[in-house]
């Protein structure tokens, strides 16, 4: 599969700093992500005109029986949205993919609808292998997963294998099958990210419905750091409560100014809204560094930081295309290094304008 290119994350220990960013500022003034912008798609009409919309074209990536995709750092913005906004639900995202992949390998077995899973603690992606078989009418067989993902993390790790699976089988057996289809089977078991669609998308992510596509977000290098241990999604899901109205007000207006500054590739505005989604988070599932990581920003410029809000990773956003980019992402190195040692580099997948 064609991700020979993919440096999307970084381990900038041993004396690597340097080089990376070489590499980063290759990848920012290239055309290196454009392969992995759009993968297989599902035969359904809502992502048809979204690309379509989008004026490009999907490119199936599939050998095989394999497939792949992207996952998410954290959410650009994460709320729920004024009472009667949003049809289903209120609770929605918006999604920042990275180039990090989960890759679904299926081989059918004639005669049986099981699905036998590797690494077999995979069960959701078993359990959706088994019913989109069955809803297919199609034989089951052998699942191969493997991912750049950290599990339980906040950084779509669960999705992107479920999308993948569901990608796999579909192209195993040669069959279009309807991105409703797909979102139906994944809301019976978690709350998903966006991650079948190409692009950004807001996504209600309990519903598995999708809200709108915003366009592509313009290149961008996320620093993150681990603050440790792991979040399941269903338990979060569960325990977290309602906000008021007047916050669901303010998820609205970002939302709606994210609607804006993503097509118009405005990173300042970007930064903003993600930092203004972080904060408001804090008051319901703080994160330990965010104070540290908000002064860090400021003191490199640079646009702001990212969280994931159902996990536990938290990073400071930059604009690859910047002139500055080099200096400030080693300047943001630097200055996270106190309180973590190993930072890591994420690239997101970026549209190329």
């Amino acid at each position: 599969m064609p991700t020979q290119h993919s440096i999307s994350s970084i381990d900038p220990v041993g004396g690597r700093a340097s080089s990376t960013i070489r590499e980063l500022v290759e990848a920012a003034a290239d055309e290196v992500w454009r392969p992995h912008l759009y993968h297989q798609s599902f035969g359904d009409t809502d992502a048809a005109e979204i690309i379509a919309d989008d004026g490009q074209q999907p490119r199936v990536h599939f050998d095989d029986g394999e497939a792949l995709c992207c996952g998410t750092f954290g959410e650009l913005l994460q709320g729920q949205l004024p009472v009667g906004s949003a049809p289903r639900d209120p609770h929605f995202l918006i999604t920042m993919p990275i180039a990090l992949f989960a890759r679904a390998h299926f081989m059918p077995i004639a005669g049986t609808r099981s699905v036998t899973v590797f690494p077999s603690h995979k069960v959701k992606a078993k359990r959706l292998a088994e019913n989109l078989v069955i809803a297919l009418g199609a034989s089951g067989g052998i699942l191969l997963l493997q991912s750049e993902l950290p599990e339980g993390k906040g950084l779509a790790s669960s999705s992107a294998d479920l999308v993948a699976t569901a990608r796999s089988i579909a192209g195993c057996f040669n069959r279009r099958v309807r991105t409703s289809l797909i979102e139906k089977l994944m809301a019976e078991i978690e709350p998903s990210d966006g991650v079948m669609y190409p692009g950004v998308v807001a996504y209600q992510q309990r519903a598995c419905s999708l809200l709108s596509f915003l366009g592509q977000m313009p290149p961008l290098a996320i620093v993150g750091i681990d603050e440790g241990g792991t979040v399941e999604t269903v338990d979060y899901d569960q325990r977290r409560g309602e906000v008021s109205a007047s916050r669901r007000a303010e998820y609205q207006g970002l939302l709606d100014r994210a609607r804006i500054a993503i097509p118009q590739g405005d990173t300042a505005t970007i930064g903003r809204i993600a930092t203004a989604s972080a904060l408001l988070h804090q008051e319901r599932a703080p994160k330990e560094h965010l104070n540290s990581m908000l002064k860090v920003s400021k003191a490199t410029d640079a646009l702001g930081v990212i969280v994931a809000h159902s996990g536990t990773m938290i990073g400071i956003l930059l604009d690859r295309r910047a002139a500055d980019f080099p200096r400030k992402l080693r300047s943001v190195l630097a200055h996270v290094s106190p309180f973590d040692n190993s930072p890591k580099i994420y690239l997101n997948m970026a549209g190329c304008r």
